[in-house]
């Protein structure tokens, strides 16, 4: 089963093109952070764009945040990248005649319901500024420490 990074390869654009905000962004630039290439960069850009998270002018290298970056929740983020994708997938294979087979869908599906709206809200909590913040922190303990 593959896992998609659209999400968290968004949110290190977000904060990327926050963070270095004063020099030119291309998404070749980006793309040496995130490691991935330039055109999976321009691709999320655009949903990213779609979304009003970000300002984009074709042909040059001025990405900006459309919001305050304390204004962008990674819920944002999440709905813009994934958009209604379950976050667990039932199997609905199962034997009905089973005692396990012929409950398990509803069962799992009581529980994925709640652990999916308790990771909405803990999304809706967190913001940009949050992510950017603590990385922040981090790479100045990283400086500190070398």
């Amino acid at each position: 089963m593959h896992v998609s990074t659209r999400f968290s390869d968004s949110i290190h654009i977000l904060a990327f093109i926050e963070i270095y905000k004063d020099i030119k962004l291309s998404s070749e630039v980006i793309s040496s952070s995130v490691e991935t290439s330039a055109v999976v960069i321009r691709r999320l850009m655009g949903i990213l764009r779609e979304a009003g998270l970000i300002d984009t002018k074709q042909g040059t290298a001025e990405p900006k945040l459309a919001k305050n970056p304390a204004d962008i929740t990674l819920l944002d983020v999440y709905l813009a990248t994934e958009g209604n994708r379950p976050l667990f997938e039932l199997d609905k294979k199962t034997n009905p005649d089973c005692i396990v087979g012929g409950n398990i869908q509803d069962v799992l599906g009581n529980y994925y319901e709640d652990a999916k709206i308790a990771a909405q809200r803990k999304l809706n909590e967190v913001t940009l500024q949050d992510v950017i913040e603590t990385i922040l922190v981090k790479q100045k303990y990283k400086d500190n420490i070398t």
